[in-house]
């Protein structure tokens, strides 16, 4: 079975390394660099050499909130598809990394054939603050500022403006239900392809993200929970995130504190790496993974 990985990334080009390397050539690589990454030009050769990278682009410069990362993901969701022997495709980021070995991604996903792994819930959410409204209903400005220090605390006044003064943003009568969840996803080529299709027909749609916070945790959901693979659809998105403030982040920056409940684990990625804190702990499970 032919599977595809795509990643979001914009520092740590080793570690993208480290996560290619744990994988055969049935698995094709697809990333996208953050455009302000100061990944140099011998670097970004380095990687398109690797043999099951399919795709090296560095085409968004990518606010966190802000729109360029779903941009960037169809991008490369875009380039996936031309591959017909792909089976499924997996989402994930930079920090990342493989839980179960190759041969375990082939045995889950066979097993598993025609389902689709996406967390989801109904919006307005009481998981998201203000049930995740305020994301759509108001102008926030993550695409055009960065979010980083002050500026953070600029857009979530301009958004108490417009509150303060009902300014909202249209929803048409004829926008499909809104559903939320993670970033993350591992969904069969078929579906994928469904979503491209339908942006392809309803332009309007991705348009109405624009200015959005954290458009990628709406945009997928919504189009699959209204699409014929509604059905086939596992609220799970086969990821083990840890969400405690630990190592400096929340998600927890795991470390080999964490390697039993990963050992324990069915899922097939965990998150979040971040170097040096998970350093061994990336040692310890390339290890094994490449071992079995």
């Amino acid at each position: 079975m032919k599977q595809a990985i795509l990643i979001t990334a914009y520092k740590n080009i080793r570690h993208l390394e480290e996560i290619i390397s744990c994988f055969g050539s049935d698995f094709y690589f697809y990333i996208h660099i953050d455009k302000k990454s100061n990944l140099s030009p011998d670097e970004k050769q380095e990687l398109e050499k690797i043999r099951n990278i399919a795709f090296v682009s560095r085409n968004f410069k990518t606010n966190w909130g802000g729109l360029n990362h779903l941009n960037s993901i169809l991008l490369l969701l875009k380039e996936a598809v031309k591959k017909k022997d792909i089976e499924y495709i997996h989402l994930i980021s930079g920090h990342d990394f493989p839980i179960k070995n190759c041969q375990n991604f082939k045995e889950i996903m066979l097993a598993n054939k025609g389902k689709e792994f996406l967390e989801f819930f109904e919006m307005p959410a009481k998981v998201w603050e203000n049930g995740g409204m305020d994301r759509i209903l108001y102008y926030n400005l993550y695409d055009v500022i960065d979010a980083k220090g002050t500026n953070g605390r600029f857009i979530r006044k301009f958004i108490n403006l417009q509150k303060k003064y009902n300014i909202k943003r249209k929803i048409k009568d004829d926008f499909p239900k809104l559903y939320g969840g993670s970033t993350w996803w591992t969904l069969s080529f078929d579906c994928c392809q469904y979503v491209l299709g339908y942006i392809d027909k309803n332009p309007s749609f991705l348009k109405r993200f624009k200015h959005t916070f954290c458009a990628e945790e709406i945009f997928f959901q919504t189009i699959v929970l209204n699409s014929p693979f509604k059905e086939n659809v596992v609220n799970d998105n086969l990821r083990l995130i840890l969400w405690e403030t630990r190592n400096g982040n929340c998600p927890a920056n795991l470390d080999e504190s964490d390697l039993n409940v990963i050992t324990a684990s069915e899922k097939l990625f965990a998150r979040r790496f971040e170097y040096p804190v998970s350093a061994a702990l990336v040692k310890t499970l390339k290890e094994r993974l490449t071992k079995q």
